[in-house]
């Protein structure tokens, strides 16, 4: 059965160009090694809610947006298997400075989970 990686990042507006960069050159990378989907979606209809939501999730400020993003494998063992050979390549190094982040990597919230429904 298949397996997925999500995420949700706040993303500063004035940086979602670089977001953007960073984010295609990172799916490429995941789908050279087999994932099956990589998707980026940026917030279009989130609203902040009175207990809790997506902007609440990651402690949104003004002037960013929430992103969430998703991988698709075939399964948590290529999961695994693709996990180890992104982290181990060079061009993925650069990527995860905390410094060049276009976003705030401690408010990143992330996880794998295994499908419950898939129609």
């Amino acid at each position: 059965m298949s397996y997925v990686d999500g995420f949700i990042v706040p993303v500063p507006r004035k940086k979602l160009a670089a977001y953007r960069s960073m984010a295609r050159k990172a799916g490429k990378i995941w789908r050279e090694y087999g994932a099956l989907e990589y998707k980026e979606c940026i917030a279009d209809d989130v609203k902040t809610g009175k207990h809790t939501s997506f902007p609440q999730s990651v402690k949104l400020k003004a002037g960013e947006i929430v992103v969430f993003s998703y991988i698709v494998y075939k399964s948590r063992a290529q999961r695994d298997s693709i996990m180890a050979k992104v982290m181990k390549d060079k061009r993925f190094d650069s990527m995860m400075d905390p410094k060049a982040l276009p976003f705030d990597g401690k408010r990143m919230i992330f996880g794998g989970f295994k499908l419950l429904v898939d129609l």
